[in-house]
Parts: C-alpha cells; sequence; structure tokens
C-alpha cells in the first residue's frame, strides 16, 4: 500500500506551472503551495475545491518566504518567525480547505526548507512547533531518518516517511542536491520502475549505483516535471499492476 503525493497549486496569478486538474484524478493527496514559494489566495482555493471534489486529501506544503526563488533558495529564518510563518501558511490553506467541504490533512516542508530540516534540528524543531500551533494532529511528510521526522515524532505528530523516484539519491539516504549533474530523473521509463522498486521493496538505486533501503509510506510525483499527468498516470497503473494498493495515508 502507498500514497500518490503531488506539488500542485504552484502558479501565482496569470502563471500557471502544474496541470493541477489532471494530476488530481491520479495523485492521492495533494502538497498544495501556501503562497510562500509558489500559490496565491485564487490558486489555493481552486486547488482546494479540485481535490475535495475528487476526496484527494489536502497537504499544506510550507516553504521559506522565497517567491522569487520558488522556494529553493535556504535561508536563515530565526526559529520563532519561521514558526510563526509556517504556522501562517497552514492556516491560510486550511480556510479553503474547509470551504470546499474538506481539511488540511497533513504538511510537508517544499524544496530548501525540505532539505534543511533533515539535518538542521532547530529549523526542524521550528517547523514542528509551527505544525503544533496550528494543529497537534496534524501529520507531516518527510524523508526517512530525517531530524525533522525524529523531532516530530517526539512531539507527538505523526511522521510519514517519503520517497522520490524522479530524484537520485546518495548512498546515505538523501537526495542529490539539484545542482548536480543527474540529480532530476528524467526518463520515464526508470521513473516508473524505480516507484514499483520503492513501493514492493522499500530500495532504491543511489546516484553510485549501489542499492539502498528506503522504507516509504507515501512516494512523491512532481507536478512541474514536463509531461507529469502522463508519467504519473503509468507510474500508478504499473504500481496497481504489481499488487500495490494505492491509497491516500492521511
Amino acid at each position: 500500500m502507498i500514497d500518490l503525493n503531488a506539488d500542485l497549486g504552484e502558479g501565482f496569478g496569470r502563471w500557471q506551472l502544474t496541470d493541477d486538474e489532471r494530476l488530481l484524478s491520479v495523485v492521492t493527496s495533494a502538497n498544495v503551495a501556501c503562497g510562500f514559494h509558489a500559490g496565491d489566495a485564487a490558486t489555493m482555493r481552486r486547488v482546494c475545491e479540485l481535490a475535495a471534489e475528487r476526496g484527494v486529501r489536502i497537504g499544506a506544503q510550507v516553504s521559506y518566504r522565497d517567491l522569487a526563488g520558488f522556494g529553493r533558495r535556504s535561508m536563515d529564518v530565526p526559529p520563532d518567525e519561521l514558526a510563526a510563518e509556517v504556522a501562517y501558511q497552514i492556516g491560510a490553506l486550511e480556510v479553503f480547505a474547509r470551504a470546499a467541504g474538506s481539511r488540511v490533512s497533513y504538511v510537508k516542508p517544499h524544496g530548501a526548507l525540505y532539505n534543511r530540516v533533515v539535518h538542521d534540528e532547530r529549523q526542524a524543531q521550528a517547523v514542528v512547533d509551527g505544525v503544533l500551533l496550528a494543529d497537534a494532529t496534524l501529520p507531516v511528510l518527510g524523508l526517512p531518518g530525517s531530524r525533522f521526522l525524529e523531532v516530530a515524532g517526539k512531539a507527538g505528530l505523526p511522521a510519514v516517511t517519503e520517497a522520490f523516484a524522479d530524484r537520485a539519491y546518495t548512498e546515505e539516504g538523501t537526495l542529490v542536491p539539484r545542482d548536480r549533474d543527474g540529480a532530476v530523473i528524467t526518463d520515464p521509463d526508470t521513473v516508473v520502475a524505480r516507484s514499483v522498486g520503492l513501493a514492493r521493496a522499500g530500495t532504491v538505486a543511489a546516484h553510485s549505483g549501489r542499492e539502498i533501503p528506503v522504507l516509504a509510506r507515501s512516494l512523491c510525483l512532481h507536478g512541474d516535471t514536463p509531461g507529469a499527468v502522463d508519467l504519473a498516470r503509468r507510474v500508478r497503473a504499473e504500481l496497481e499492476a504489481a499488487g500495490v494498493r494505492v491509497e491516500a495515508f492521511a
């Protein structure tokens, strides 16, 4: 059994990046941008309505305040300020989720914040504090073995492990930085094969070629990848053909 999540609502004003409507017919969980790295009020409302119509779980994808850099630039934000900004983003999305007849079901950091809290305990604690401020029952989604999931678990938040079929891994189980060659895997056949391997065996080939364990309850499909919808459909079809039940974790 595995959840399929995708980053959605990553447009701003007249600029659109992700094919939200078609991806929401494939995935089981939607990581909705909350306005700090992408997204705006109208986009958040529209994606929440579409997700609610399709029974897709709504997740708050929280980020550093970095619209210009799409949330992929690391920032040194004081912990109290970061906690408040995380809670603010969750609260904004919750308004639109409830108006659509649903609710925010989980929280996932985005981009630089996601990678920062793998190792940085102070930033991880700040994100957890922000989630607790918004709703102390919300699950959080993150990388297996990360400080973020460790801190979240200690705080009583349900910690859900996540894997990436289209991102290269180091032998330590972290993601290869995007500025390095081969960090993003673009071959559809490889992405599909890795998805099935992650779901069935809990392993994936690291950048070095060595198989490493990656035990995950959710699998991320990036919505901004060229051909993202067709790829997502192939991944889901191959997972189901391999006997994997695709189902939301939250």
